[in-house]
């Protein structure tokens, strides 16, 4: 029963998730409860993952085999807290790379096997506790890998930390929206001289490389009279600072993916699905927890998991029994005896 109500209330809300065990089983628990149940559970799957990557950063073990390409990404996506304060998730999303497909005239690398690892973390911290799915996906064992971001520092960070030879690929989508908004400036965002336009850069750098379109951008952004206040260098330096990101041909012939659409519908199937309901604020400390149980979830490793939760939770209890009995003893004994 417990887990039934644990793995409802890991998709649904805690309200709905009792409803829903009341109709399937019968048995009637408060919201309370459902949630109190839930994120127990979940943060017995946090101490565990914790405890598994301080085993690895202590022991060192041989990663399992990894495939021959690998994709590897990581995100942010930010979920409502208790008070109205925003905090940023960040999660990591490491799958396979399939064969080339032509789609629209275009030929396409999608990801396939993907698996999911988030927390509410600093990068430092969040570095380090990813180990436990980039050891399990064999990621420094990999054949070659992709880290396809967008041009956050932290996310080069993440590569150096977990796998420092990847491939490195600012995400296309990512990369265009700034050769949109310099575009913008020139034509005007409604033009259909920026259509146009726009078509034609995206088409040069995805299959030309950066080199040409940077040259056009610094032309414009040397002509605009309001450069400065429209932040036109701003954009072009962040370009050029990621050109070696950008040798799109380069990566399509060597078989990579230019997006990172994997990494996105990540975020909104793992984090924001569960995370970002109407209404929703969630207390500091309980987020994880639920992050946790998501992961396992979205991840198809519920019966590998609940096990090794269930057996946590009977060990925690078990310690509580414990320090209840010490802390009696030890009353007992510093009580005063009667005269």
């Amino acid at each position: 029963m417990y887990e039934s109500l644990v793995r409802l209330g890991t998709w649904m809300p805690f309200g709905r998730a009792a409803e829903m065990l009341a109709a399937f089983t019968g048995v009637q628990v408060s919201d309370d409860v459902a949630q109190a149940r839930t994120e127990t559970a979940g943060a017995a799957q946090v101490a565990l993952q914790t405890a598994e990557v301080e085993r690895l950063e202590r022991e060192a073990p041989a990663a399992p085999p990894g495939p021959d390409q690998q994709y590897l990404s990581a995100d942010g996506a930010f979920v409502p807290l208790v008070g109205g304060e925003w905090a940023e998730v960040k999660s990591v999303v490491i799958g396979e790379v399939g064969e080339p497909v032509q789609e629209k005239g275009e030929w396409v690398v999608h990801t396939r096997h993907l698996s999911y690892f988030s927390r509410l973390a600093d990068a430092e911290t969040f570095d380090h506790l990813a180990l436990v799915e980039t050891h399990r996906r064999g990621v420094e064992n990999a054949g070659q890998v992709a880290a396809v971001l967008d041009g956050a520092e932290w996310l080069q960070g993440f590569v150096d930390w977990h796998r420092p030879d990847a491939v490195r690929i600012l995400d296309f989508p990512h990369a265009s929206g700034y050769v949109s908004q310099i575009g913008q400036a020139q034509f005007g965002a409604d033009s259909p001289d920026l259509a146009a336009w726009l078509q034609t850069e995206l088409h040069q750098l995805k299959h030309q490389g950066p080199e040409g379109v940077l040259a056009e951008l610094r032309d414009l952004v040397a002509e605009h009279p309001q450069a400065e206040a429209l932040e036109l260098p701003k954009a072009l330096a962040y370009l050029e600072k990621r050109q070696a990101q950008m040798q799109y041909p380069l990566f399509q012939a060597q078989g990579w993916p230019l997006a990172s659409g994997a990494t996105e519908s990540g975020n909104k199937r793992v984090v924001e699905a569960r995370l970002k309901g109407a209404g929703m604020h969630w207390a500091r400390a309980h987020v994880d927890p639920m992050l946790a149980l998501r992961n396992v979830a979205c991840n198809d490793r519920w019966d590998e998991a609940w096990p090794q939760i269930a057996a946590e939770l009977r060990q925690q209890a078990r310690d509580q029994r414990a320090a209840r009995r010490q802390r009696r003893r030890a009353a007992v004994q510093t009580r005063p005896a009667a005269e």
